[in-house]
């Protein structure tokens, strides 16, 4: 058993539909933030969310259950006008806010769990969530240097294409 009242399996199986579709709203996010620095951290996020659903996927085996669908869509963001930090603060706000409301509502039902292994596996994905939480408020304020400082004198001009591979 997974708690008192879930099966492993079945919470397993439930997160990963949930980390599905954040998943996808993230890779969403990063087609339409042109800005470079912001753009970064959405594809930071992204490689680690990647890595916890292979964690998923591969515990998700180990307990015999099959891969689900994911959970009700987050919804597609709306391309912002600009590359400037402004532009896009509705979306980091909105992906924050995911984020804080996937940890909240699963850290309860984590705790709960009996099966070390998987809880703890289950706790990184959780605290990793809220650090990126924690990115994505930060950069929804404005702050550019997110991941690292820029070089000294290197200015921020353009943006990063929606696709990478354009005709």
């Amino acid at each position: 058993m997974a708690g008192t009242s879930e099966s492993l399996p079945a919470l397993l199986g439930a997160l990963t539909a949930d980390r599905l579709a954040i998943l996808a709203r993230h890779e969403a996010s990063a087609r339409v933030v042109a800005h470079y620095d912001f753009n970064n951290t959405y594809q930071y996020v992204i490689s680690r969310e990647e890595t916890h659903l292979r964690w998923l996927l591969d515990a998700l085996t180990d307990v015999g259950a099959s891969v689900p669908a994911p959970a009700s869509s987050l919804g597609e963001p709306v391309a912002p006008k600009g590359t400037d930090a402004a532009a896009f603060q509705e979306i980091l706000s909105a992906d924050a806010t995911s984020l804080g409301g996937f940890v909240d509502r699963w850290q309860p039902r984590v705790a709960a769990m009996t099966h070390a292994r998987h809880r703890r596996m289950l706790d990184v994905i959780l605290d990793e969530s809220r650090e990126h939480q924690r990115l994505f408020a930060q950069a929804a304020t404005g702050f550019e240097d997110v991941l690292g400082r820029r070089t000294k004198g290197s200015p921020r001009i353009g943006g990063v294409l929606p696709k990478r591979w354009q005709a």
